[in-house]
């Protein structure tokens, strides 16, 4: 099992992860984690830990994880987006056919407005798209 264990482990945090290397090649062949670097994602910060230098190795490393997992939360955030989606339809549903006029009183506002809100951006950002054209 040692030995199958990858040179660097991100654990990740809101914004981006603290950068460990892996260390089995010990005495006691124990799982040693160095942390040596904090990665920012929103803005592409790589700030090493404790005053080290990273090598070339570390920032290869370190910079295809970054590109890896903001690929991984584009594809996230889409399909997010498809959820919802089919969350509105199946609230649609909800309201036509299962819905109290008190459960529809508590919602109908702030649906109303997060939908005219949402419809705003949209037709906004459709026609921005059509006036590139």
């Amino acid at each position: 099992m040692v030995a199958d264990l990858p040179p660097y482990y991100f654990r990740v945090r809101d914004n981006g992860a603290f950068v460990f290397r892996v260390d089995t090649e010990n005495r006691q062949r124990r799982i040693e984690m160095d942390q040596i670097a904090v990665v920012n994602i929103r803005n592409g910060e790589i700030k090493p830990h404790g005053g080290r230098a990273l090598s070339d190795e570390d920032m290869a490393a370190i910079e295809h994880w970054m590109q890896e997992r903001s690929r991984l939360l584009a594809g996230r955030d889409i399909d997010d987006i498809h959820r919802t989606v089919d969350h509105l339809n199946i609230t649609t549903q909800w309201a036509q056919s299962k819905a109290s006029d008190a459960q529809l009183e508590a919602v109908t506002d702030a649906l109303l407005l997060a939908m005219h809100d949402l419809r705003t951006t949209l037709v906004r950002k459709k026609s921005e798209r059509l006036g590139q054209d």
